[in-house]
C-alpha cells in the first residue's frame, strides 16, 4: 500500500490494457496492468509468459511505488535494447504501480540496437495510452450531519463548488459524505459553517484517493 500520510498524489495506468505495433513484419504486443506489489507484478509476468509462451521473447519492466521498487528485462534481446527502453517509457510519463510486458514475434528481419529499442518503446507507449494514464489525489471525505431544513441549500452548494458526494444518508438528519482536495477542506468546512449558522455537525473521516 502506498504511505497516503506522505504521497498527495501520483501517476499511474486506470486499468489493464493492450496494443499491438508492427516493425518490419515482427508484431510487438504490450500488455499493462495496474501492481501494488513485487509480488502481484511477478504473478503478472507469469501470466503472461505461459499466455504467450510460443513468443520469442517475453521483456517486461514495472516499478512499484512502495519501497521504490523497479525490475526489468531483456529475455534474451541485445543488452540495453528491450527492458530497459520500457522501463524509461514508463518513468518518462512519471508512472508508478504499473507492469508492462513487451512479447515480440520474430517477423524474419533484424532490426538493430536502435530498431529494437524504438520499437519496444513505442508499444510501451501504446499500451499505456491503452490502459488509461491517471493521476491520482489523496482527498479527505468530510461528513456533514444537518437538519432537513439544510437539505437543499447544502445539495445546491455541493453542487455549485464541484464537490464530489460520496454518499447521502438520510436518517432523523441528514448526513452528506464529501470527497474534498486538500485545499478544498477549510474553505467547505467555513462555508458550511456559515450556511448552517454553525449548526451542521462537521467531521473529517477517512482519506482516500480519487482519479482525476
Amino acid at each position: 500500500m502506498i504511505d497516503i500520510s506522505t504521497k498527495e498524489c501520483y501517476k499511474t495506468v486506470k486499468s489493464d490494457g493492450e496494443a499491438l505495433i508492427v516493425e518490419k513484419k515482427s508484431k510487438f504486443i504490450a500488455t499493462v496492468k495496474p501492481v501494488t506489489s513485487d509480488e502481484e507484478a511477478q504473478g503478472f509476468l507469469a501470466e503472461m509468459r505461459s499466455k504467450y509462451s510460443d513468443a520469442t521473447h517475453n521483456v517486461y519492466a514495472y516499478v512499484i511505488d512502495e519501497n521504490n521498487i523497479f525490475r526489468y528485462s531483456d529475455d534474451g534481446e541485445p543488452s540495453g535494447t528491450a527492458g530497459m527502453p520500457v522501463l524509461d517509457t514508463i518513468r518518462k510519463e512519471g508512472l508508478v504501480d504499473v507492469a508492462v510486458v513487451v512479447t515480440r514475434y520474430f517477423g524474419g528481419t533484424l532490426l538493430g540496437t536502435g530498431g529494437l529499442v524504438h520499437a519496444y518503446g513505442a508499444a510501451c507507449r501504446e499500451g499505456l495510452l491503452a490502459s488509461g494514464i491517471i493521476t491520482r489525489i489523496l482527498c479527505d471525505i468530510v461528513s456533514v450531519k444537518v437538519d432537513y431544513t439544510s437539505v437543499g441549500k447544502m445539495q445546491y452548494m455541493i453542487a455549485e463548488g464541484g464537490y464530489i458526494l460520496e454518499d447521502t444518508v438520510y436518517d432523523n438528519e441528514v448526513t452528506f459524505k464529501v470527497c474534498l482536495k486538500k485545499e478544498q477542506v477549510d474553505k467547505f468546512i467555513a462555508d458550511v459553517t456559515e450556511l448552517t449558522c454553525g449548526r451542521a455537525i462537521i467531521k473529517k473521516e477517512e482519506k482516500k484517493y480519487i482519479d482525476v
